[in-house]
């Protein structure tokens, strides 16, 4: 206890400015916007969320002083690692920590035990233990660490706390490379957050000066402050953002254990083991694909089977998914031609594409379909809706029908399966007679999606107004064409 009318040690997570609030008071100091004007419609995949970022506090100093409900504490399987963090924690404790610390009996790589706070300020401990990094070993590194966070997340839900202080778990005695595991940290807390964000009021990163400039630096991208900064932070992400909850997933990273290793699943299956051992790696010696001509052969003659024409499919996604990532998209994104606005009357995403911004002859089309793989991958792992104005496009803005088949062929299937519909605002005769021809001849599963909308009207009918950004021009087509009731919709200040 501390002396009568003599200052505590421990700190009030509460007086501790947020990650927003250190944003905002940045900004107000060098007089600028705090939500500056961006490029709405690249999105990305940890969208600008005032709500989580308000729960989030990057802090220079030891976890063990924190006044939480609970802080982590990184040690080893068996409870009595010698690093900084733990012996602070212990010294701030006191001695009977050891001693509940005996009944635990240890604990194994990626896990998460509690026990209580006894002299600290924090009521819980929430023990657990990082991985030991060795890069041969990496996506087993990367999936322990993955669950330590996690883990120690899940028993915070679960034992209905308000707070936790993290300590970086990857402790310098295991090796792990600070920057990759910081992004594993920061997308785990925020995936967490975005799914049982109710469930904890503030998530404390307690950090030492060594470690404050990488946690600055990473943690715009996965809890940008404006929208501003998430399209600034978009490129820097990584290839592999893992996930819906933010585990780790590296297909070519992959290997699939069967039950019966080396014998197919299907007797008839002449491809069996070859499919399974695809996932290696990405070279053929790798991936032991000794005759890659033969599955080529197969694949022409229909022998193939249906499983393995899927995993080569997802392979052939990702590739294309990572080249997404690493170029250098802002041409295709300066046209505005596809982006992200509200919901429709089902609560589903809506996504528009202007038709009349796509300047098929100018542009790289390869360019185009990889900003749309890039955009488009994160909205389609759920339900939504696609919104196509072909308002006054011309010859120049036509996509070609072999560029829609290729961009058909090419994207993974949830992109299919989660498109509910398809609204075609203001087509002609002639686009009409085309999108017959080619859903009908070219693709399968697309036809019946598809919904002629002849007046913005028709359109508020499945999507109100206020949840759809439109062009200035469409408004001004449409209040022409069906009178001039539309134009009291202002236009998108964006657009």
């Amino acid at each position: 206890m501390d002396p009568l009318g003599a200052p505590s040690q421990f700190v009030d997570i509460d007086s501790l400015p947020s990650w927003t609030d250190a944003y905002e008071a940045k900004q107000l100091d060098s007089h600028q916007n705090p939500v500056g004007k961006a490029q709405a419609d690249v999105r990305s995949p940890f969208p600008y969320r005032k709500d989580i970022n308000a729960k989030i506090i990057l802090w220079k100093g030891d976890v063990a002083l924190l006044n939480c409900t609970a802080i982590v504490n990184t040690s080893n399987e068996s409870l009595t690692d010698k690093n900084p963090v733990s012996e602070s924690i212990f010294m701030h404790a006191g001695p009977d920590l050891r001693d509940e610390l005996q009944k635990l009996k240890g604990c194994r790589t990626g896990e998460a035990k509690l026990t209580k706070g006894f002299n600290l300020a924090a009521r819980f401990i929430i023990h657990t233990v990082g991985p030991k990094y060795k890069s041969r070993y990496r996506t087993a590194a990367e999936s322990s660490l993955y669950s330590c966070y996690r883990n120690v997340l899940q028993l915070a839900k679960e034992q209905a706390m308000c707070s936790v202080g993290f300590c970086v778990i990857n402790s310098l005695k295991r090796c792990y490379p600070l920057e990759d595991a910081t992004h594993i940290a920061l997308r785990t807390v925020r995936r967490f957050l975005e799914i049982h964000g109710e469930t904890l009021e503030k998530v404390v990163f307690a950090v030492s000066e060594l470690e404050e400039a990488t946690y600055q630096k990473l943690l715009p991208l996965y809890f940008p402050r404006s929208l501003e900064e998430e399209t600034q932070s978009l490129p820097y992400l990584p290839a592999d953002i893992g996930n819906a909850e933010g585990e780790p997933v590296v297909p070519e990273r992959q290997i699939r254990i069967t039950e019966k290793p080396g014998v197919p699943d299907d007797a008839s299956d002449e491809e069996g083991l070859e499919a399974d051992l695809s996932f290696i790696g990405s070279h053929a010696f790798a991936r032991m694909e000794g005759d890659v001509d033969k599955q080529r052969r197969l694949i022409l003659q229909g022998q193939l089977s249906e499983a393995a024409l899927q995993k080569q499919h997802q392979r052939n996604y990702n590739r294309w998914l990572c080249q997404a990532r690493a170029e250098d998209l802002s041409d295709i994104a300066s046209l505005k031609a596809l982006y992200q606005t509200g919901v429709d009357n089902c609560g589903r995403t809506v996504m528009v594409v202007v038709g009349r911004n796509i300047p098929v002859t100018l542009i790289d089309m390869e360019k185009a379909l990889l900003y749309f793989i890039h955009v488009m991958d994160h909205i389609a792992v759920k339900e939504y809706v696609l919104v196509y104005f072909h308002t006054l496009t011309n010859d120049y803005n036509q996509l070609d029908s072999n560029f829609l088949k290729k961009l058909y062929e090419v994207v993974d299937a949830k992109y299919k399966r989660n498109l509910k519909a398809l609204y075609f605002v203001h087509p002609t005769f002639r686009s009409k007679v085309s999108a017959w021809f080619f859903t009908t001849f070219t693709v399968s599963g697309l036809k019946d999606k598809i919904h002629y909308v002849e007046s913005l009207q028709q359109l508020f009918t499945a999507i109100p107004p206020e949840q759809i950004d439109l062009p200035p021009f469409v408004l001004e087509y449409d209040a022409r064409e069906n009178g001039p009731y539309y134009s009291s919709y202002p236009p998108s200040p964006d657009l």
